[in-house]
């Protein structure tokens, strides 16, 4: 085994240890992801009474949403659908979806189910309840009708989304430090080991695309015609975007560190192989320029910049603030990749590298800015709701990751030139290589073993041999004392960087502050308007004194609010039965404003029961109810009680 195999064998070991890192610190912050797109009002209002079924459901969010064939349904007390055709937008509003109800339901309480996919990608459900003629028993609950996301295809969904992220952070940033400060086997690993981690976390979300909006289980991944609902909405045509990006960007990868790379070895520094060479390296950056941005964009199209406020400049600024991150720590990666591995990283090459980070720190912090501005809004949002202050986090960790890399730039200032050094430390030790040379047996130097030599001692000679190579490695790695100190303050900002990365990842998956303090705030000036719709009830023994003349009324009035209303009455006698009686009559009074009596006309529905729809009352306030109840020719009886109407 040589010294350059294991020094491979240890850049893969510290690339798998800091990605499995990456992907646990994302995996702490999955839970705090939550909806963007939130339900502002319904057509029938959510607890609602109304005296006529509805021809259909109308939804209205505070954004766009995407829909699905059972984005809606209306449910019955039973638990069966009454909903029909598919979900669709009301004039072509995004933010709205509205449902067709069949014709003919029987009065009582409906629930509606609704799922849906805010327009940045994350999906949204909930339930409400509304009533025809009167609110009645059911057999559906808000939770058991709304579909949540299946466990397991969440945690597979959020793995593969953060894996993604950080496979676009090694692979621009790793082929940006390979073109710009030095190529060498180690940053092609960390390059091209992020492509293969983009490609597959990639693959991964457009499979389970459907599941995961739709509530489906982790079997249904497979199924062709989820995926194809998927592949219709914005969120399925960026993933399958970014495949077909990631194909040209293995062209780029193969020409980058293949064909580009190995003409610099073979020309040498000829005036026509530097021409050649200028040629190439021209069509590499433009090329990878614009595969690098188009692979930031399918972010950029599909999550919070193409939704909200200055939409337009929003998507192209955080294109820039995306790769602007991937230069930055995919580059610090491909960095550290050959400081670990002992390879001849000259000063220049550091030094080119730290321009090029300071440049994407000042991208950051203008785009950033701006950024924030957008999201957040106010001061008060920063503090006072969760994106803010994950923000401030995200500010804290980067002024941290600041502070780490001068202490690397002075490291970087100690850095001797390794030309020089090697020639003089190589000329001290060419004595004592050559005595030390003398004494090695033949099978130790790499001779062949004599004939006495058997297979099993040859081979423990040759790991004998090379356990002294790499112990002769490490020792000519660690005695570098700028080297060894700029590996350091490199794997520290590493560390912070790791972090940073999590944090950016929960960002995207959390309301953004201006969205939820417009929310708090319509939130507040609904709270000064009416309550919201709701039945009145009011409950009236009553005795006319004849034979079987003592029984209870029980009066709803919906939705008991100023204009037309349902009124409806339930006698039942004494045992509790319901009670059928030759005469019924209901009035209201404002007594305040001396409006009343006004009379219902009341129609007999059942037994016991009676029921006025579309009854008129023309404000707010407290309204005396009275109630006349004849249960003979002679027996009769008049009681009042009192109903809110809002």
């Amino acid at each position: 085994m040589t010294i350059q195999a294991t020094a491979a064998r240890r850049t893969v070991t510290l690339l798998g240890t800091l990605f499995a890192a990456l992907l646990c610190a994302l995996s702490l912050g999955a839970g705090t992801a939550s909806a963007h797109a939130a339900l502002v009002s319904t057509d029938p209002k959510d607890g609602s009474v109304v005296p006529v079924a509805p021809q259909q459901i109308k939804l209205t969010f505070s954004e766009g949403v995407l829909l699905n064939a059972d984005s809606l349904r209306v449910l019955d007390p039973q638990g069966k659908r009454v909903d029909e055709g598919r979900p669709a937008h009301l004039d072509g509003k995004s933010d709205t979806a509205a449902v067709a109800v069949r014709a003919g339901i029987a009065d009582g309480t409906y629930t509606v189910a609704w799922q849906a996919v805010s327009a940045d990608s994350h999906p949204v459900a909930g339930a409400f309840t509304f009533s025809v003629g009167a609110p009645s028993k059911t057999t559906v609950t808000a939770q058991s009708a709304t579909a949540g996301t299946d466990p397991a295809v969440g945690t597979f969904y959020g793995i593969g989304r953060y894996t993604a992220y950080g496979g676009f952070v090694l692979l621009v940033g790793g082929c940006v430090f390979a073109g710009v400060c030095r190529s060498s086997r180690s940053v092609q690993r960390v390059a091209v080991g992020g492509w293969i981690a983009l490609f597959l976390s990639t693959t991964v979300l457009l499979l389970l695309r459907g599941a995961y909006t739709g509530g489906k289980g982790i079997g249904s991944v497979l199924d062709l015609s989820l995926l194809g609902d998927a592949l219709s909405t914005k969120p399925g045509a960026a993933l399958l975007s970014r495949l077909l990006l990631l194909s040209a960007a293995a062209v780029f990868l193969a020409v980058l560190f293949g064909t580009y790379a190995d003409s610099g070895a073979r020309n040498g520094c000829s005036a026509q192989a530097l021409a050649e060479r200028r040629g190439v390296a021209y069509g590499l950056a433009v090329g990878g320029t614009l595969v690098a941005g188009g692979l930031a964009a399918t972010w950029a199209l599909a999550e919070h910049a193409s939704q909200g406020l200055q939409a337009w400049l929003a998507m192209p600024v955080d294109v820039v603030h995306l790769l602007g991150v991937a230069v930055w720590l995919g580059g610090l990666a491909a960095l550290l990749a050959s400081l670990w591995a002992g390879e001849p990283v000259r000063r220049a090459d550091v030094q080119r590298f730290s321009r090029l980070a300071f440049t994407s720190v000042c991208v950051l912090v203008a785009t950033g800015l701006y950024q924030s501005w957008r999201q957040v809004g106010s001061w008060d949002a920063l503090t006072g709701t969760e994106y803010g202050r994950w923000l401030l986090v995200k500010v804290g960790l980067v002024a941290v990751m600041v502070a780490v890399a001068s202490v690397s730039r002075r490291w970087t200032g100690r850095l001797t030139d390794e030309r020089a050094e090697s020639k003089k430390t190589e000329s001290k030790r060419e004595p004592k290589k050559a005595a030390a040379k003398a004494k090695v047996p033949a099978a130790q130097s790499g001779a062949s073993p004599q004939s006495g030599t058997s297979p099993e001692r040859a081979a423990q000679l040759a790991r004998q041999q090379a356990a002294l190579a790499r112990a002769a490695g490490r020792r000519e790695r660690d005695a570098d004392t700028g080297r060894a100190g700029l590996r350091r303050a490199v794997l520290a900002e590493a560390a912070v960087a790791v972090v940073l990365l999590a944090v950016t990842t929960v960002l995207t998956g959390t309301q953004p502050g201006r969205a939820e303090t417009e929310q708090r705030q319509a939130g507040s000036a609904g709270s000064t308007a009416p309550a919201p719709a709701g039945p009145a009830e009011v409950t009236i023994p009553y005795d006319t004194g004849g034979p079987n003349g003592r029984g209870t009324a029980v009066i709803t009035v919906g939705p008991a609010r100023a204009g037309a209303n349902t009124v409806d009455v339930k006698l039942t006698d004494a045992s509790g039965k319901p009670a059928d009686v030759p005469e019924l009559d209901v009035s209201f009074t404002e007594k305040d404003k001396a409006i009343g009596p006004l009379r219902t006309t009341l129609q007999r529905q059942s037994a016991g029961r009676w029921q006025a729809a579309g009854f008129q009352l023309p404000m707010a306030g407290t309204w005396q109810l009275t109630l006349t109840v004849r249960t003979s020719d002679i027996d009769q009886v008049t009681e009042t009680g009192n109903v809110k109407i809002n």
